[in-house]
């Protein structure tokens, strides 16, 4: 209980529809951070029933409850902790074998619980018919059966709920300890272990982590027990190599005898679809998911324009409102503050916002018909090479249309350090921006050499992500979960509108909220540096601090106009010809450029002043920069970290740097 608020936890495998369920619950009343001492996800939100407030818990998703990650050691902290008043244990209708191996795993568990049936309608068109009545027998638990996005059927789930937190439902492990009784040495370990060594977990659920070789769970018992008994005990345990196949079949011949008593099971063989035959095909699965992708990406724009309609229009009332200031007498300082930081920083957001909500809606759909299942399982080996999941192909594909965009796309992964991999290798691919510049610079610079240098580029890229992954990978994957954990094809799903769009509307409230406190002081440090009181470039902090350091940028081939362009780029890459122009061409102040007021429109003062060999360092060092400022934003909001967020920073600003001093010293061989 929490401030006098009875707490449900949500417990469930990952694809059980765990977070369905939590959006319909909680609706926009909800808020995403980290649990303490952790980078693991952790959302809680809050509901109204019978005019009594009740708060949601998410547990981070898991295969078990065994101590073998962060997700799990979270999971089962939580639930000894006594915080939650109740356990709701989901479960996938559709496919109970394997998902009720968390129910299985949670027997033995002191803690109230009742159990969701999720995908219920799935189950249905696919011939299963489930008692639950019968389950409530055997499991002395509430049960109900439930398709999680229709919230208008809930008034089962709440009865369950309030029967769960009145009677305070145990699940019955009686039958499930019998089967433990089979496994050697098992009825000995749970004779000789204490009473209370981890409140809320019972003898039986320990002894078969004991059995299983849980660490944890040895730790704790190993120290309440007496020399001669802690020496038997370990005895034991040494002998059973092969504990967790031992207690895994006792688990799952439980679940077999649950589910021939209470299932009836009229499913016939689904034959493998056309669609699915050709996802899966050696040679067109992957040109095929990545047409989806790109076509998931270009969708992404349509739920997005209202939002940067919005962003747009604002912008062009920059001008004439910053006029209208000064004319009222409004100090340059003051008046430039409101609009070109404040205001400006508004309209990334708005803007940015637009494609958050965009991509959340969009792929979120794909994840909820079955697509992105498929899309990781045609990946999986492949992204298994770098550390990585097939979930991870997706944010570094949307990242050729917007980094942001491949940042938010990576809260599909349930790993959290394979997720923080993602992004990290999401940011080496150019996004839309940097396109748009790319060919632009090359062509005008280069000719006919442009074509090379995008070739030159997109290898780099690829290089980028695998260096990038052998950097990272061994210190935020470990080697166990080192490759992807797709199994199976899921059945496919109909999405349910509003539940999708409540999900996007609270991922991008969370977003805004989050977001604001990187960009705003982000532009306003930008603009303070850039800020001239008569306009002129020479009167900046950039300028004094540009020249000073010049000796040593120029080393990568940057003179300060350069440099300065090229950190305007790490707030938007269009910024970055927008600040050349105003330092070369004089057609505007440098943050006005930043900003994209101000185009370059003078590309021969560009070429006539700027050599090839800085040219081609330069192109290099705007292409693999931090993509913008949203993007580390983005990335932020995602991981909840910002020390990773700065190591990514940090990582990819030298590497960008020592690309330039690679490209430049090239080119002044050739040139």
């Amino acid at each position: 209980m929490i401030d006098g608020k009875q707490v449900i936890a949500l417990l469930g495998q990952p694809n059980s529809g765990k977070s369905t369920l939590f959006n319909g619950l909680t609706g926009l009343k909800q808020h995403v951070g980290n649990w303490p001492g952790k980078t693991v996800e952790k959302k809680e939100g809050s509901f109204v029933r019978n005019g009594k407030e009740y708060i949601v818990a998410d547990l981070p998703g898991s295969y078990s409850l065994s101590a073998n990650s962060d997700e799990e050691m979270i999971t089962r902290d939580y639930i000894a902790s006594g915080k939650a008043d109740a356990v709701c244990i989901l479960a996938d209708s559709s496919q109970l074998e394997r998902s009720l191996f968390m129910l299985s795993d949670y027997a033995g568990i002191d803690v109230p619980c009742f159990l969701v049936l999720n995908l219920a309608d799935v189950a249905e068109n696919r011939g299963k018919k489930i008692n639950v009545e019968a389950l409530k027998k055997h499991l002395s638990i509430p049960v109900v059966s439930l398709s999680a996005p229709d919230t208008k059927k809930y008034d089962e789930l709440y009865k369950c709920m309030e029967e769960a937190l009145t009677k305070k439902t145990v699940l019955d492990a009686s039958k499930l300890e019998a089967e433990y009784e089979k496994i050697e040495g098992y009825s000995e370990l749970k004779a000789m272990i204490p009473d209370g060594v981890i409140k809320g977990y019972s003898k039986t659920w320990l002894a078969a982590k004991a059995i299983e070789g849980d660490k944890a769970v040895k730790e704790a018992v190993s120290q309440r027990l007496a020399f001669d008994d802690k020496a038997r005990f370990i005895q034991i345990i040494s002998k059973s190599e092969k504990g967790t196949l031992a207690t895994s079949k006792c688990k799952y011949d439980w679940i077999n005898s649950l589910i021939s008593e209470a299932v009836v099971n009229n499913e016939s063989v689904q034959p493998f679809g056309k669609f699915d035959k050709a996802i899966t095909h050696k040679v067109w699965g992957k040109p095929l998911v990545i047409l989806i992708v790109i076509g998931g990406l270009l969708g992404s724009f349509i739920p997005a324009l209202p939002f940067m309609g919005i962003g747009m229009g604002i912008a062009a009332l920059i001008p004439p409102l910053q006029s209208g200031l000064l004319e009222a007498g409004v100090p340059n300082f003051v008046a430039g503050l409101i609009c070109n930081v404040l205001i400006q920083s508004v309209c990334y957001i708005i803007q940015m916002l637009g494609f958050v909500f965009g991509v959340t809606l969009v792929f979120g759909m794909l994840e909820e018909i079955g697509v992105m299942a498929r899309i990781s399982y045609v990946f999986d080996n492949t992204m298994g090479k770098l550390g990585l999941q097939g979930k991870s192909v997706m944010p570094c594909l949307v990242s050729f249309g917007c980094t942001m965009g491949g940042a938010a796309g990576a809260r599909v992964i349930d790993n959290w350090g394979q997720k923080v991999l993602t992004i990290a290798i999401a940011w080496a691919v150019p996004c839309g921006a940097a396109w748009a510049i790319i060919p632009m610079l090359s062509s005008n610079f280069f000719g006919a050499g442009a074509l090379l240098i995008i070739v030159i580029i997109l290898l780099v890229m690829l290089l980028h992500m695998f260096v990038t992954a052998k950097i990272f990978g061994k210190m935020l994957v470990k080697k166990e979960d080192r490759y992807g954990i797709i199994m199976e094809l899921p059945p496919y799903h109909k999405p349910k509108v509003g539940a999708l769009m409540r999900y996007a509307l609270g991922r991008s409230k969370d977003t805004f909220f989050r977001v604001v406190k990187v960009i705003i002081p982000i532009c306003a440090i930008f603009w303070l540096l850039s800020y001239s009181a008569s306009g002129v470039a020479e009167g900046t902090i950039l300028y004094k601090v540009g020249t000073f350091i010049e000796p040593v940028t120029k080393v990568f081939g940057l003179n300060w106009k350069l440099f300065t362009a090229y950190v305007a780029s790490s707030v938007g890459k269009e910024g970055a010809v927008g600040v050349l122009s105003a330092l070369y061409a004089n057609t505007g102040t440098i943050f006005g450029a930043v900003a994209g007021t101000n185009a370059a429109n003078d590309m021969q003062a560009l070429i006539t002043a700027i050599p090839k060999p800085e040219a081609l360092a330069f192109i290099f060092a705007v292409t693999f920069n931090v993509p913008c400022v949203v993007a580390v934003a983005a990335t932020y909001q995602e991981t909840h970290s910002a020390k990773w967020t700065a190591i990514i920073s940090a990582y990819y600003t030298v590497g960008s740097l020592l690309l330039a001093f690679i490209a430049y010293h090239i080119g002044m061989l050739i040139w």
